[in-house]
């Protein structure tokens, strides 16, 4: 098969899963511990790749846990975003919807509103800096209970609190022991201030948790979704109402939520026509980037340079860009791709 990663590298991307923290690089994570010697994370960024091998989804909740720790001022929050928009801004990524967990913040002390601006300063420097446009996802995060949601939909739904950047409204963390249903209300009133639902479903757990996704949470996308393939049933009503899934294939690997890279299911996803986008999760603790996750989507799919913009097509469709942010980026691919193979 022709080697895609230089065409991957130059094409034109949307990222629509990818957590805030966890897209800290070694060296801005070093930098934070440095910042807070008090941390049990490494300040030596080649120390961080042994620190981001994980035992199993447990054992990485723990450690992002560890470094959303290290995220505890205004402005550690901005140094964070802005270089996180310079990475993506690296490897072409031209929107970017991020996760974000306020409640990690706000409960560790860091002001609101000023961690609001510090987010919204960021968003629109590396807009202006680097060209790339960053919308935010709120999510919950689960293992925190109820007092998170109800903080979480809080600051999402607030007049003059919610940044003008946000888009949806998520739910994150651990699926074992903490069922999607508890968490309608909140996302009642995130739908009802017109935000979009997208909850994480099906990661570590079964075709159910992605049904309770969507029937009590309203899920317009789905975060993971790995085990839909067991239900052909799902897998047909993802299909026709376009629900995408946000698929993550590396990440589903290094949380053992996936053995073996050539046992992902993404293949039985889009043979049963399900729209497909590829994200890279928590890129640098999981020792990838979006453009190595198109590589290894190419690679099970078995794709040719059109077939990796189709890929990146389907991200802009889903994404919760306008439409003429939409059929810009959409056009990019295509030209990008036309003269590529043209040459």
């Amino acid at each position: 098969m022709t080697d895609l990663h230089p065409f991957i590298a130059g094409l034109p991307k949307a990222e629509l899963h990818v957590h805030h923290v966890g897209s800290a690089s070694p060296r801005i994570v070093a930098e934070l511990a440095a910042r807070h010697p008090d941390s049990k994370v490494p300040t030596d960024p080649e120390a961080l790749t042994d620190y981001f091998t994980f035992t199993d989804f447990a054992h990485f909740i723990d450690v992002y846990l560890s470094v959303v720790d290290l995220v505890r001022t205004p402005e550690d929050v901005r140094l964070l975003t802005f270089e996180v928009a310079r990475d993506m801004a690296r490897q072409n990524i031209r929107y970017a919807e991020l996760t974000i967990t306020p409640y990690s913040s706000t409960r560790r002390g860091i002001d609101e509103r000023a961690f609001m601006a510090a987010i919204e300063d960021a968003r629109k420097a590396a807009e202006a800096e680097f060209g790339t446009i960053l919308r935010w996802c709120f999510d919950i995060p689960g293992e925190a209970g109820l007092v998170s949601a109800e903080e979480t939909a809080r600051l999402a739904t607030t007049d003059g609190l919610r940044p003008e950047g946000l888009v949806s409204f998520g739910l994150g963390g651990p699926e074992i022991g903490v069922p999607r249903p508890q968490f309608k209300p909140y996302f009642d009133r995130a739908r009802a201030a017109g935000l979009r639902s997208v909850p994480h479903a099906g990661e570590t757990t079964g075709p159910q948790t992605v049904w309770d996704a969507i029937n009590d949470l309203g899920a317009e996308r789905i975060g993971h979704g790995t085990s839909s393939v067991q239900d052909p049933a799902l897998l047909a009503h993802l299909a026709e109402h376009r629900i995408a899934l946000e698929v993550c294939p590396t990440s589903n690997i290094a949380t053992r939520a996936v053995a073996t890279l050539d046992e992902h299911p993404i293949r039985q996803m889009v043979d049963a026509g399900v729209l497909v986008t590829i994200n890279s999760d928590d890129p640098p603790m999981f020792g990838t980037d979006l453009n190595n996750e198109y590589a290894v989507a190419a690679r099970l799919l078995g794709l040719d340079e059109r077939g990796v913009a189709a890929l990146a097509k389907n991200a802009v469709e889903a994404s919760f860009l306008d439409p003429a942010g939409k059929a810009r980026i959409a056009a990019e691919i295509d030209t990008y791709t036309d003269t590529w193979l043209a040459r």
